[in-house]
């Protein structure tokens, strides 16, 4: 075989390995490309699946607030307050409680007896705002529970009764017991006329759990200091070491003489 035809044939060799090599390399370009595309399409798919979840929980959420329902008769801005005694008394005091926390009781133990007289004889309004401040700082629903059910007393026309009922059988502190509907209800069967299907499903259904939520909101936007929060005359009582019962009826007595 001549030279010439030797260089020729090794010459095609070449090409040919060197064709197979380019295809070779355009193949794990392609296959590359392929789980490249495949990859992002998971990661796409991941991230929209992701998102759909994400907004699928904060509708539920929504839906589980629920409105804010406000419970019958309640007064002030957003309906936050729960008036006891008649509209025309010339002295209101505005009380921010929660009904887990023990300075409440033990104001609301102190007073109850005078605020009972004044608010009978027309001379004082009391307005109650029901917070879950206890809820924040010990943990648990108790004190959100218990003002929710307060409010449903309040629908049923009980709620001063059930709110002293309440105080008198508050568990310590630490003691989540008010987030058991089952011990509310049963403490409702204190309040003559209170324990109904109307009372157990307002409780039960947690009615007013939002409206009490947006109440720790407005406590929370005033910048009080704790609860009990007293005010009367645009000053809180409770913090004035001088303030007696006996001293707040004077000074409402001394208000309705006008």
């Amino acid at each position: 075989m001549s030279e010439k035809n030797r260089d020729g044939k090794r010459n095609a060799r070449q090409r040919l390995a060197a064709e197979r090599e380019k295809q070779k390399s355009a193949e794990k370009r392609r296959r590359a490309l392929i789980v490249g595309v495949s990859v992002v399409g998971v990661l796409g798919l991941a991230a929209v699946i992701g998102v759909i979840a994400a907004n699928a929980g904060k509708d539920k959420g929504s839906r589980n607030a629920g409105p804010v329902v406000a419970p019958s008769g309640a007064q002030g801005k957003d309906s936050l307050a729960i008036p006891v005694g008649k509209e025309g008394a010339k002295s209101t005091l505005t009380v921010w409680e929660d009904f887990r926390c023990p300075a409440c009781q033990s104001f609301e133990t102190r007073y109850r007896s005078t605020l009972h007289e004044l608010t009978d004889a027309g001379k004082l309004r009391v307005e109650y705002h029901l917070v879950r401040l206890i809820d924040g700082n010990m943990g648990g629903t108790g004190s959100l529970h218990s003002a929710n059910a307060a409010a449903c007393a309040q629908d049923a026309g009980r709620f001063r009764d059930f709110h002293d009922v309440l105080y008198e059988n508050q568990p310590p502190e630490t003691d989540d017991a008010f987030a058991d509907n089952g011990k509310l209800i049963g403490l409702a069967g204190k309040v003559k006329g209170l324990d109904t299907p109307t009372f157990r499903k307002c409780v039960n259904d947690g009615t007013h759990n939002t409206w009490v939520d947006r109440s720790q909101q407005a406590f929370a936007a005033g910048g009080y200091g704790g609860t009990p929060t007293v005010l009367f005359g645009g000053k809180n009582i409770y913090q004035d070491q001088s303030m007696t019962p006996e001293k707040l009826k004077e000074m409402v007595e001394s208000a309705d003489r006008g």
